[in-house]
């Protein structure tokens, strides 16, 4: 029995693949428990024989999905029912998926009129549904409760939340239930959580003679040295001693120095006062003013590119294929523009004495990454083939593809690409190559990260021996993102954002030097008057939910 559905969709929400197959949908019903949260079709004796609850196929007779799926550039335009992943995952589970495109740049908008309008189909697949959503539709029915159907279909997801119960908490909506299935970084692959390092150039450290900064003074005396030797030895000083897009990610690479941001990047204005041990809004602290005041110094030197404000990815990959750059944030600059003799720093220590490692993401970088709707008639099997590739077997078969094809594995266990992908012969890159083999590339996928079976450029060796630089100085507690309520997050979507796009533009300014640091203290000021108080009260209100979790 194959059961198809179909997505029907205005003109305005028309995706980019083909439209479904026809055929019949049955009506949903509440989703207090496993079988209430399905169809009345799942519960008929015929579809209970045929779904196995371990081992494959996970159903005997064949049945068909329609994911909405999420597009990202990197992942070229193969649709996904073509790729080995899934052809293979089809085979052994005996489950047709249909993968509606969506690109990125039109997710959000495409993704909220599809559930306003109710215009949706079996389950959202790489879509970034936000927690707010989770919360919000799952009340409603419209996403199925999965905490039954985790602890009896999904042993693999189930085994990372008791070794990583924080995972649990995270996961977990206000009102106690589980919408959702993540994109899971490993907590100990600490390259990944990293992300994008602070890098700066070994062979220019070399030609001028001076050791690896570790502290942020010997930091700002390597960019001032870069501003004035010709280091490319084109007769210029054209070399850039910073660049970047936007000053964001360097404040959060540097501010651990000043000893704010104590609690990750999942937190850019919330942690925890060590002298306290209280919550406190940071961002108006008198440490974090010093951060601003370096920052401030490096643009007024002109040790920062001036075009950091304005300037997108490949405008600052274009300079640094032209060997301008001393000194970057980004995944890789091998990867992302053939930059060689890069290294990554570690914590640099500050003029206090704290040395804070504060660029950490969040293990769980997608809470909304995959979600069952009600209009699914088959929410178990469902489960059971996502939780697969939470699992050793699954996640590797996700991310590298299938042993002899699109991978080897080498005589001490590690896995690597074959040849035809890692160096292409038609001059493809990386991720173009793997576009027949797998969809991971561009990120927000639901599933486990791993290094043994994640080979992305934060597995590289020099991002490997960033994140070894990082360890000794990592944050502690680092806090997976909060949820809150309806009331909470309608704070947080009008208060709350009035308050960070306040903020992000008089630091804008406060850097740039358009406004003086004399205006420091009526700045802060403003920006209490605006609600930090009731800011708090949200953030306690959540995290000691998130705590009880």
């Amino acid at each position: 029995m194959v059961v198809r559905k179909k997505w029907l969709g205005t003109a305005s929400s028309m995706l980019l693949t083909a439209s479904l197959a026809a055929g019949c949908a049955g009506g949903a019903a509440e989703p207090t428990s496993p079988s209430a949260s399905s169809n009345e079709g799942t519960n008929s004796s015929e579809q209970q024989q045929t779904f196995n609850a371990t081992g494959m196929p996970i159903v005997n007779e064949p049945i068909e999905l329609t994911f909405f799926t999420g597009l990202a550039p990197a992942n070229g335009s193969t649709p996904f029912e073509e790729r080995l992943v899934y052809q293979e995952m089809e085979q052994m589970s005996n489950m047709k998926i249909n993968f509606q495109f969506v690109p990125f740049d039109g997710l959000t908008e495409k993704r909220n009129l599809a559930l306003a309008n109710g215009d949706y189909p079996d389950a959202f697949f790489t879509a970034r549904v936000p927690a707010a959503d989770l919360m919000r539709y799952g009340s409603q029915g419209v996403f199925v409760q999965l905490d039954e159907l985790i602890e009896q279909y999904a042993p693999n997801l189930t085994a990372l939340m008791e070794k990583y119960p924080a995972l649990r908490k995270a996961l977990t909506m206000p009102d106690g239930h589980i919408y959702s299935m993540p994109s899971f970084y490993d907590p100990e692959f600490l390259p990944m959580l990293i992300g994008t390092p602070l890098w700066v150039k070994q062979d220019w450290l070399d030609q001028l003679g001076i050791k690896e900064p570790q502290t942020i003074q010997e930091y700002y005396d390597f960019l001032v040295a870069v501003k004035n030797t010709d280091l490319n030895g084109n007769g210029q000083l054209d070399e850039i001693p910073y660049s970047g897009t936007g000053t964001g990610a360097f404040i959060d690479q540097i501010k651990g120095a000043w000893g704010v941001g104590t609690r990750g990047l999942g937190h850019k204005h919330v942690d925890v006062d060590p002298a306290t041990n209280e919550l406190r809004f940071f961002r108006t602290t008198q440490n974090y003013k010093e951060v601003l005041e370096f920052v401030n110094k490096l643009y007024t030197e002109g040790l920062v590119d001036p075009d950091i404000f304005t300037q997108d990815s490949k405008t600052l990959y274009a300079k640094g294929a032209q060997e301008l750059l001393a000194s970057t944030i980004n995944p890789n600059p091998l990867t992302q523009y053939n930059g060689e003799n890069y290294i990554g720093l570690g914590a640099l220590k500050g003029p206090h004495g704290d040395q804070l490692y504060t660029h950490i993401k969040v293990p769980m970088v997608w809470p909304g990454a995959f979600a069952i709707t009600d209009k699914n008639e088959h929410p178990e099997a469902t489960v059971r083939w996502m939780d697969h590739f939470f699992g050793e077997e699954g996640a590797t078969l996700f991310f590298m593809g299938k042993e002899g094809v699109s991978y080897k594995k080498n005589t001490d266990g590690t896995l690597e690409f074959v040849e035809q992908i890692k160096n292409n012969p038609d001059g493809l890159t990386l991720d173009q190559a793997l576009t027949d083999y797998v969809s991971w590339m561009g990120g927000s996928y639901p599933g486990y990260v791993h290094l043994n079976w994640f080979k992305g450029s934060e597995s590289l060796p020099e991002a490997v021996e960033a994140g070894n630089k990082a360890a000794p100085h990592q944050i502690e507690e680092l806090w997976y993102n909060f949820n809150f309520t309806e009331s909470e997050t309608e704070f947080m979507s009008t208060i709350g954002s009035d308050m960070h796009t306040y903020m992000n533009e008089m630091e804008a300014k406060f850097i740039n030097g358009s406004a003086p640091f004399t205006e420091w203290d009526s700045y802060v000021q403003t920006v209490h008057n605006m609600g930090v108080e009731e800011y708090l009260k949200v953030y306690q209100a959540a995290f000691d939910r998130y705590n009880s979790n």
